[in-house]
């Protein structure tokens, strides 16, 4: 009788331990989990139409619920070719080379090196270490996992105004524990504000987390089958209508010669237009990859003179590092705004890959920053179109593969914009200098609204940083606030007013995001995470009160500098 012989294991089907995958990073390759399948997507960085660096900080990490909620069906299936195997069981996430994490070779022996890195089996509970000099003794300690599981957890699910950040800790006020008291003003602060976010916020051990995942994936289930990703194409009729008011009445005043008047229709016009870019750029329109593009790009180049290739790159980064002071480049501001006392250090960006200097003109801005806010936001637009023209021609985005042609078309939608913009309306139109700075600087302020609009939802939250093991919904709602407005002004706010929603389910159309937030509500109550919820106004007296809190740190720092100087102590380090 012949024995019966099984067939031999495909690549794809092998299972890799975690100190393969290690191995593998440290040799230099990009190694994500996704599904229980290990991605090596060393080939694909260059060509990933979100930017490079999205994928970089998800190295050795599941990035299973980042790649599901960002990406389309087809997107996600394109990415089985990447597959070098699979995993066992539930995996214990590294921390990304960009971020700091340290790899062992494959070829260092297990054995030897057991005792030096065991300290690490829960490694680098903060991705700040090795970012910027001087290094931080917080950031030198790795929580394990039963110090987390110790942690006194203690959680209202009914406050769900509350903001996670912290603003009653100033640093004048002497840190309790004698390893607080051995702390720097600095990492004082720092350590305060991680030990307020764990006690809020439910803990970190696997079980918690993995509870919360499940239900987070059971909810975007639920989402599917009532057709909350389905978009509703007639929302943008009265979208496409007053666009075309907007532009008309811009028009109109331009050719009666109100030149005020005029700019102020066309800063509404494209304050408006950003909305529908936003749903593009996210593939929440049509759900085509090449469709939705050409939508944003129309809008966003050859109507607005913004780039959406740099909105994308910028944004994809936002969404998975949301509010990490050295990484998410939505909260870079130095030297104008700082929203975190971490800034005051001269960090070293990962996104900008230069050091975020504190200089001297970043020390008398950022003690004044809640007065200033307005009025630097007005100005917003024209750094956006710098960094635009940056991404653009320094080819920042990719040159291969199904998006290489983007870089072009946005090219010409560039051409395009500051022809029937500078050329035909400000240089043509306009008779004198005087009129046409007044109409520039009209139409330009008035997009500070948009500014505003989208700092609003995170300058006022947490920038702790939980580490490598708080789960992408948890981060995703502690970092991120709603604005609560009456359905009638949804028009105004364009989407950005559900923006935790939103970061929890980045392709579900704005339309849709009013009936989602009942359902996302409903799951933070089951799951014990805070929602933030405030009203417009409150939530601009949050952020107004996180900018003056760390300018009143700002003035303290420089105080004890002074200090250190006139006395040669080092009680400010």
């Amino acid at each position: 009788m012949a024995l019966a012989t099984s067939a031999p294991m495909s690549r794809k089907e092998a299972i890799l331990t975690r100190r393969q995958v290690e191995g593998m990073i440290a040799e230099g390759h990009q190694i994500i989990i996704v599904d229980g399948k290990v991605l090596r997507v060393d080939t694909w960085l260059q060509y990933h139409p979100g930017g490079d660096k999205a994928i970089m900080h998800m190295v050795g990490r599941d990035a299973t619920d980042e790649v599901n909620v960002l990406h389309s069906v087809e997107a996600r299936q394109h990415m089985q070719k990447f597959q070098i195997g699979q995993i066992n069981g539930r995996w214990k996430n590294f921390l990304p080379p960009i971020q700091g994490g340290k790899f062992r070779s494959a070829s260092i022996n297990v054995r030897d090196m057991k005792q030096k890195n065991e300290q690490h089996e829960w490694d680098d509970s903060s991705s700040t270490q090795s970012e910027s000099p001087p290094p931080s003794p917080t950031f030198d300690v790795s929580y394990s996992a039963s110090d987390l599981r110790q942690r006194k957890y203690a959680i209202n699910p009914r406050r769900s105004g509350s903001s996670s950040s912290v603003s009653s800790f100033s640093l004048d006020e002497k840190p309790e524990t004698p390893r607080k008291r051995r702390l720097g003003l600095m990492d004082a602060r720092t350590q305060q504000e991680i030990d307020s976010d764990l006690a809020k916020y439910p803990p970190l051990d696997p079980a918690t987390q993995d509870d919360i995942v499940r239900r987070y994936r059971q909810l975007n289930e639920r989402i599917q089958k009532e057709g909350l990703y389905s978009c509703n194409y007639r929302s943008y009729l009265p979208e496409v209508c007053r666009y075309l008011l907007l532009f008309t009445l811009c028009l109109l005043c331009l050719y009666w010669g109100w030149y005020g008047a005029s700019g102020m229709f066309l800063g509404c016009f494209w304050h408006q237009l950003v909305f529908t870019a936003h749903d593009a750029g996210h593939m929440g329109i049509t759900h085509n990859f090449t469709y939705d593009t050409v939508i944003g790009v129309i809008i966003a180049d050859f109507l607005g003179g913004l780039s959406l290739g740099w909105w994308k790159r910028n944004h994809n980064v936002h969404h998975i590092v949301t509010n990490s002071p050295e990484h998410d480049p939505d909260i870079e501001h130095v030297p104008f705004f700082a929203i975190s006392h971490r800034f005051l250090q001269s960090l070293r960006s990962t996104y900008y890959d230069r050091v975020m200097a504190y200089d001297r003109f970043a020390k008398f801005a950022i003690r004044y920053q809640d007065l200033l806010y307005y009025p630097v936001l007005t100005l917003g637009r024209f750094n956006l179109y710098r960094l635009s023209w940056e991404f653009l021609l320094f080819g920042l985005g990719p040159r291969k593969g199904p998006a290489w042609w983007h870089r072009w078309f946005e090219l010409s939608g560039q051409i395009f914009f500051w022809t029937w913009f500078g050329y035909g309306i400000v240089y043509k139109t306009i008779p004198d200098a005087q009129n046409r700075f007044l109409f520039v600087m009209v139409s330009h302020m008035i997009t500070g609204i948009l500014h505003v609009q989208i700092t609003l939802s995170h300058f006022a939250m947490s920038t702790a940083d939980l580490g490598i093991h708080e789960s992408f919904p948890q981060k995703m709602l502690r970092t991120t606030m709603d604005v609560d407005c009456p359905e009638w002004l949804d028009f105004f706010h364009g989407g950005l007013q559900f923006q935790a929603i939103h970061h929890l389910y980045p392709r579900i159309p704005r339309h849709n995001l009013r009936k989602t937030q009942k359902l996302v509500q409903q799951f933070c109550i089951e799951a014990g995470i805070p929602y933030a919820l405030y009203g417009f106004i409150d939530g601009n007296k949050e952020v107004l009160g996180r900018l003056a809190d760390v300018g009143r740190q700002a003035a303290i720092l420089a105080q004890c500098q002074r200090a250190i100087i006139d006395q040669g102590n080092n009680s400010c380090e």
